[in-house]
């Protein structure tokens, strides 16, 4: 079969890795990433340029077209390549405004009563917004409407000082239209410890892959700003240390009804849905959606899938998707990012990898935003690549996961303590002083 995988960074790579043995594949990216190009055909272009993407699909006779990223979604390529009969695996653009449009998402949640819902306002008004931050008399959180690269996200008392900094968050939001829009978001401000579930959706059934724990902060010991996501872990039952399986159940039962939502709505949602989750001390609950793989988390789950890549894509399209099967692993993933990220990374910086070693201490390289020329890998400021482990537990995996790090050389930084035994024991009596065990 044809398929042809649209999208640039370390998600792709991760794609195409799964569905590569099994396909003959093409893909589409902005920059040439050196692990998408040696194993597929692949044209150099925007991937926002979703008329290119058409055609360029039509003059393969691609039988099958998978969108990595949001920004082409929000832009409507499915809508785009369904007009020409090429099916996709990726929601509408009406669809996929469970991420695009996180007003649209909150208020589907208080229409359908889908659990897991949290207290919010949608404000265009600088001063109806400061009002509501007076109102409400607790800490909350600043969301730009739009998309903004999982950048734009402020939480006072972390992120901003006091609720005078929140007000000023939503004044420069609104009056720069940040992520695209003239509007904020104002949630409570959760307290527990955030999680992911990733799902392959068929438009009424859902398939859910293992539990990951993002770390999206910049520095070590979660300091810093936020940014697209430094590393992430899975453990070998598919749960979380501090995370068991009614209250998993209860985050897949969310999403669930999230589709049935959206069904109603706009109609039926096929792709990946990706459900980020606060698990609190009554439960989880919602923090977003995406409409798409995350990354880091793409790769902790598609490195232990077992079950056909190319047939649960299929079964996404033909809205009849199986059960999938999982290794009983655990993953750590690490991103190398430049150093100076997410604030100024410097571009055109030479990488070397030695892929041999990393493979020697069971890991994997997942190139994100780089570009090859010349048969050198160079840096773009973003995040770099990504080293990924599998193990029998957790603390094998981390451990072979830093290991593995020392075999890329370059101008680098990466979090180390991600996945490691101290960080997940504060992560476990975090939730322990949260339940008051």
């Amino acid at each position: 079969m044809k398929i042809l995988v649209v999208g640039t960074g370390a998600r792709e790579h991760a794609i195409c890795q799964a569905l590569h043995e099994e396909a003959d594949l093409y893909s589409l990216m902005s920059n040439q990433n050196p692990g998408i190009a040696r194993i597929s055909q692949f044209k150099i272009g925007s991937e926002m340029d979703i008329q290119g993407v058409k055609k360029h699909a039509l003059n393969l006779g691609v039988e099958m077209v998978v969108i990595g990223p949001e920004a082409p979604l929000e832009h409507g390529i499915v809508d785009t390549l369904h007009e020409v009969g090429i099916p996709c695996v990726g929601p509408t653009q009406k669809a996929a405004r469970i991420e695009t449009d996180k007003a649209f998402m909150r208020d589907l949640f208080v229409k359908y009563k889908v659990p897991g819902s949290i207290a919010y306002g949608v404000f265009d008004d600088v001063d109806d917004a400061a009002e509501f931050i007076d109102d409400f008399g607790e800490d909350v959180v600043i969301k730009p409407v739009g998309l903004t690269g999982g950048k734009g996200v402020k939480i006072v008392g972390e992120h901003l000082k006091d609720s005078e900094d929140a007000k000023s968050y939503v004044k420069e939001i609104i009056d720069n239209k940040i992520g695209g829009h003239a509007s904020v978001v104002i949630e409570e401000r959760l307290v527990g410890e955030e999680f992911t579930v990733q799902a392959l959706v068929d438009g009424d059934n859902l398939v859910p892959m293992p539990a990951v724990q993002d770390h999206p902060h910049a520095y070590e010991g979660d300091e810093g700003p936020i940014t697209g996501g430094m590393g992430s872990y899975s453990d070998k039952n598919g749960l979380l240390p501090f995370l068991d399986q009614k209250n998993y159940d209860a985050s897949v039962k969310v999403m669930e009804e999230t589709v049935k939502a959206v069904k109603k709505e706009v109609g039926p949602y096929k792709g990946v849905l990706y459900g980020q989750f606060m698990l609190c001390g009554d439960g989880p609950r919602l923090v977003e959606y995406n409409a798409r793989f995350g990354d880091p988390e793409a790769m902790n789950v598609l490195l232990l899938l077992e079950t056909s890549m190319l047939e649960l894509c299929q079964g996404v399209i033909e809205g009849n998707i199986k059960k999938a099967q999982f290794k009983r692993q655990a993953t750590v993933c690490k991103y190398l990012v430049p150093n100076g990220y997410p604030d100024s990374g410097k571009a055109g910086q030479p990488i070397r990898v030695d892929e041999e070693k990393i493979h020697a201490e069971g890991g994997m390289v997942f190139y994100a935003a780089v570009n090859q020329k010349n048969y050198e890998v160079l840096t773009t400021g973003s995040r770099a690549l990504a080293v990924v482990t599998t193990a029998e537990d957790l603390q094998d995996a981390e451990e072979r996961c830093e290991r593995a790090t020392k075999f890329v050389d370059g101008d680098l930084y990466h979090r180390s303590d991600v996945g490691t035994r101290k960080l997940i024991e504060k992560r476990i009596q975090h939730m322990q002083e949260i339940r008051g065990q």
